[in-house]
């Protein structure tokens, strides 16, 4: 209970009571329980004083001195004590719902337990004040200073920290999610494990921050100065940290996934096995960047520069890396597959045993590349540069070329004796069969292939009716360079006029039509005659007919010519 006289004293005004206080410094006054709701005590001086369970309720203590005061348990509803000083005051489970602390001082005070739900503190100092447990629903923390407070066991959701200074403390396991703490400056806190995803941390201060195994995901991050900052762990998913400065943040083991990274540096960094599939890199430097094993499917990095970077088994698979800087970039290993590489720069890249299919190089640069053991399946490279491509490891003599869709079957022909052999097998005895698969014909034409055979031929038979997503005409004029002549059955030719067209013009192989029966050739062949390669038309009455003369009137006048158009191919080489 309250000593009455001192309440008497204090009931006589603040001037007095301030006068009584200065004449009695040694006295502590005991105010405990007492009833000053509505009292007008601006300026009062109340340090030192017990208050434990007065009533304070919309009182005015603005200015008010409370430093070591005891106020636990005391009631501070809705009372305005904008600029009070409670430094080192015992406010232990004090109501302060919806009470005006502007501006007041509050550093190294207790507020364990304290209510201070829809309290106003803007500019408050709290610096090393224990505020663990307490009730912070809708408090406004704007601008006020939390240095190396004590907020252990609080709910801080549905607080106003806009622009409060947070540095130092511990913040550890906190959620902050949806929260907006922009401006604020968390440098040097401990945030490790905290939940700051979709936080608003625009202009924020994180500098030197422990952010180790936070949720930052779709957090805005970006322009952000990460200067020491230990990011180890942390979910970065989804996250904005473009423009961020993170030259000296740990990333190890952090999830990257999503992020915008563009125009980061990270030259130098060490990344390896790092999941970074969909983040955007754009603009972002990663050269000398450890990417070895990383995940980079999907990912956005045009205009990355990645000169002498190690992506060493990196998956970039779907990945859109147009204008890329890959210049001296180690890729051995590395997943192309349907990567976006248009105008990419790979100057002496290393992409031995890489896998490129149905990767776009378009007008990239492809010089001085080691692209040994790779596997290149429908490559776009129409307008790339494409020189001096090694196509040999480096334990052995250099050899290379100038196409890379060639460059695997180059390989195989210098180092694979059987291929040697198919091919050569090919040169001599494909014999290209065109025809018509109809029920009448189908008949003529297996039979013809399976006499081929049996001469130690290679019958390549090719059907005009069954249909095909491949162009026909690109399809025959293929294989008519791979034949060592060509049967063309001029019977019911269908499409097959439009066929011969796109091959005798331009390919001097042997053609030995053949017409079962007195029909004529159709009209358009007779243009054929002037072609020296072209032979006599042979007809013949019925299958076995056929075959009984294939040798002689087929096979025979195929060869010799064949033969004849070698020796003069021979004699224009000499001639060059």
């Amino acid at each position: 209970m309250a000593n009455e006289e001192h309440l008497d004293i204090l009931k006589q005004g603040v001037e007095v009571w301030n006068q009584w206080r200065k004449e009695h410094t040694v006295i502590r006054p005991d105010l405990s329980s007492a009833d000053l709701s509505s009292v007008d005590l601006t300026g009062a001086i109340l340090s030192k004083t017990d208050l434990n369970l007065a009533d304070f309720r919309a009182a005015n203590l603005t200015g008010a001195k409370l430093i070591n005061a005891n106020l636990s348990h005391a009631t501070l509803r809705d009372t305005i004590l904008s600029e009070a000083d409670f430094t080192q005051a015992d406010l232990s489970s004090a109501d302060l719902r919806s009470a005006n602390l502007s501006g007041a001082k509050l550093n190294g005070a207790d507020l364990s337990s304290a209510n201070l739900s829809e309290a106003y503190l803007y500019r408050a100092n709290l610096s090393s004040a224990n505020l663990s447990g307490a009730k912070l629903n809708g408090a406004d923390f704007h601008q006020a200073y939390l240095y190396r407070a004590n907020l252990s066991s609080t709910d801080l959701r549905a607080a106003n920290l806009t622009g409060a200074d947070l540095s130092s403390t511990d913040l550890s396991g906190k959620n902050f999610k949806g929260m907006d703490l922009g401006r604020a400056d968390l440098s040097s806190a401990n945030l490790s494990g905290a939940n700051l995803s979709e936080t608003n941390l625009s202009s924020t201060d994180l500098r030197a921050a422990n952010l180790t195994g936070a949720d930052l995901s779709s957090a805005d991050l970006s322009g952000r100065n990460f200067e020491g900052v230990d990011l180890s762990r942390a979910d970065l998913r989804s996250a904005n940290l473009s423009g961020a400065d993170l030259r000296s943040a740990n990333l190890s083991r952090a999830k990257l996934s999503g992020t915008d990274l563009s125009r980061t540096d990270l030259s130098g960094r060490n990344f390896k096995g790092i999941d970074l599939s969909r983040a955007n890199l754009s603009e972002a430097k990663l050269n000398g960047a450890n990417l070895s094993f990383a995940n980079l499917n999907g990912a956005i990095l045009k205009g990355t520069i990645l000169s002498e970077a190690i992506l060493r088994s990196a998956n970039l698979s779907g990945a859109k890396l147009n204008g890329a800087d890959f210049r001296s970039a180690n890729l051995t290993g590395a997943d192309l597959s349907s990567a976006d590489l248009r105008a990419a720069n790979l100057t002496g890249a290393k992409l031995s045993r890489a896998t490129l299919v149905r990767t776009n190089f378009v007008e990239a640069t492809l010089t001085n590349c080691n692209i040994y053991g790779i596997a290149a399946w429908s490559v776009k490279l129409e307008g790339a540069m494409q020189n001096n491509l090694i196509i040999t490891p480096l334990d052995e003599p250099t050899i290379t070329v100038d196409n890379l869709k060639i460059a695997q079957f180059i390989y195989l022909l210098l180092n694979n004796a059987e291929i040697r052999e198919v091919i050569d097998t090919i040169a001599r005895k494909a014999v290209l069969i065109l025809g018509r698969f109809t029920p009448e014909r189908k008949a003529v034409l297996d039979a013809l292939r399976e006499a081929l055979r049996t001469q130690g031929y290679l019958p390549i038979l090719f059907d005009f009716d069954k249909p095909s997503s491949r162009d026909l005409t690109e399809t025959v004029s293929t294989l008519a360079h791979l034949a060592r002549f060509i049967i063309a059955d001029l019977t019911e030719p269908s499409s097959l006029p439009k066929e011969l067209e796109a091959i005798i013009p331009t390919l001097a192989v042997p053609v030995q039509p053949l017409l079962e029966g007195s029909t004529r050739p159709y009209a358009m062949f007779k243009d054929y005659w002037k072609y020296q390669w072209v032979l006599e038309v042979y007809r013949y009455d019925g299958l076995e007919e056929l075959l009984a003369s294939l040798t002689e009137q087929v096979i025979e006048p195929a060869e010799r010519k064949a033969k004849e158009l070698a020796k003069l191919r021979a004699q224009e080489f000499e001639k060059q």
